[in-house]
């Protein structure tokens, strides 16, 4: 019984766990949706340093957006993955990007389940 149990336990924990998978994709996907308005708006993403915060706030710093038609998502704050971790975001100049989440462990790299999600490999 206590084997059943334990076997029950990690496949319990292992659906928990792909479900969070799942659904950081999915924030992902909407962090992209996102993105894409601001640079039809804008012509291109934000930058690096400008960061996700430009979809709430009209950036700052670099090339400041003439268009900036936002916020462009909703609420005050920016989504965390589900970890309550932020996301990194990279922009080197403007026309690409990647979304990050570093996954359960919280570091970079891992396999399986502690893998980093990457909007380049959705």
């Amino acid at each position: 019984l206590g084997l059943l149990s334990s076997i029950v336990g990690v496949y319990l924990f292992d659906s928990a766990e792909k479900a969070k998978v799942d659904a950081t994709k999915t924030q992902i996907r909407g962090l992209e949706t996102a993105l894409d308005l601001y640079r039809l708006h804008n012509s291109r993403y934000p930058t690096s340093e400008q960061g996700l915060k430009a979809l709430l706030d009209k950036p700052e710093v670099g090339m400041i957006p003439k268009n900036w038609n936002g916020p462009y998502l909703r609420g005050n704050n920016l989504p965390e993955d589900s970890w309550d971790s932020p996301f990194r975001y990279v922009s080197v100049n403007g026309k690409n990007y990647e979304i990050i989440s570093l996954g359960a462990d919280g570091v970079d790299g891992g396999t399986d389940l502690d893998a980093d999600i990457n909007s380049s490999d959705l």
